[in-house]
């Protein structure tokens, strides 16, 4: 029953893993069109600095994708999710978060709470990856 498992688990595994593939190739794709669209339209090559978050933000979605990607792709050939790819992602993940802030919006303690996080997980990374 055991062995049965392990064989559905890494075949579940690489199911997840094409359809990240595919999710990350779909968000490339993506990217390149609103890129290609907001540098073509008037004014020509000056998206303005909103668009540019935007587009900052959509970049850092597809990095996070590939960590995901190989996150999956080592989970489905070795049978662990290695701890430094989790902790990468949840980083770009809160990077990301925080770019696409207006500093306005967004009361001070949640600014705290972001940089408590962020150095969280770079003592996790410190600690778990040699």
């Amino acid at each position: 029953m055991t062995g049965w498992v392990k064989r559905l688990e890494r075949w579940v595994a690489l199911v997840l893993c094409a359809m990240l593939c595919l999710v990350v190739v779909l968000a490339t794709v993506e990217l390149g069109v609103v890129l290609a669209r907001d540098i073509l339209s008037p004014p020509v090559l000056f998206p303005g600095i909103d668009k540019l978050l935007d587009l900052f933000s959509e970049v850092m979605l597809v990095v996070m994708g590939l960590e995901l990607v190989e996150t999956m792709r080592h989970f489905a050939t070795e049978g662990v999710a290695r701890v430094e790819v989790v902790i990468t992602v949840a980083a770009i993940a809160l990077a990301r978060r925080i770019v696409v802030l207006e500093p306005g919006h967004v009361p001070t303690a949640s600014f705290f709470g972001m940089a408590a996080l962020f150095a969280a997980l770079a003592i996790a990374y410190r600690a778990f990856v040699r």
